[in-house]
């Protein structure tokens, strides 16, 4: 009998499969050129079948889990591509992440929350104020911006903003539009309360008079309205 090399790869890669599979009837977690030659197995197999590409992607996607395979086989395996016999000729078959997560598994990036609610700010005190744009533009402030330094287009009580900003989660902001009055809520920077940068106003202990009365001087000086 005479082979291709095509022919030959293909009965190398099912052996190692067929390898692959006793390891898993027996408990045996895969390494990873046994999970390779599972899932390229299958795949093929199925286009062999005609089994539609999207068929495929999503049942190669299913074969295995972290838990079939030894620790970090996974990670090595961000995507496969292989090429596929389809009835119609040759295609290449691209699957991404084919070995899912266990159900233990921790996912970099993923958000697990705790049991109960989390209060944001909580018993922080709260100052509300009006605030509008006199600009011509819309003003976005941050979630942490240190709201006595906002743009200076902004009309509203400087001086009761010294230490706070915006009672809103990390990331959060306020948009505020040309001519519009909004009311916020401002809340006390936490922390060592030492604050630099923003618009260079206030550099030091937000704790410290010296710094606030400068930051306030400083503030009308270059026309921050409300200062």
């Amino acid at each position: 009998m005479n082979l291709t090399p095509t022919e030959s790869e293909r009965l190398t890669i099912f052996a190692a499969a067929e390898f692959a599979r006793r390891h898993l009837a027996a408990g045996v977690r895969l390494s990873h050129p046994e999970a390779v030659a599972l899932i390229t197995d299958e795949m093929m197999f199925a286009a062999r079948r005609d089994m539609p590409y999207d068929e495929i992607v999503d049942m190669a996607c299913r074969l295995l889990t972290s838990e079939d395979v030894a620790p970090g086989v996974a990670a090595m395996i961000p995507w496969l591509s292989l090429e596929g016999a389809f009835s119609e000729g040759t295609k290449v078959l691209v699957v991404f992440q084919p070995i899912a997560p266990g159900p233990d598994d921790v996912i970099p990036g993923e958000v697990i929350p705790g049991d109960g609610d989390i209060t944001l700010n909580a018993e922080r005190p709260v100052v509300e104020l009006e605030v509008r744009n006199t600009g011509d533009r819309d003003i976005q402030v941050r979630s942490h911006a240190h709201f006595f330094e906002v743009n200076r287009a902004l009309l509203f009580d400087r001086a009761r903003t010294f230490g706070l900003h915006l009672d809103t989660p990390s990331g959060v902001g306020a948009r505020f539009e040309p001519g519009v009055t909004k009311v916020v809520s401002l809340v006390p920077f936490g922390g060592n309360r030492r604050l630099s940068g923003f618009g260079g106003l206030a550099n030091g202990s937000l704790d410290d008079p010296g710094v606030r009365d400068a930051a306030i001087a400083l503030a009308r000086a270059r026309g921050y309205l409300g200062a």
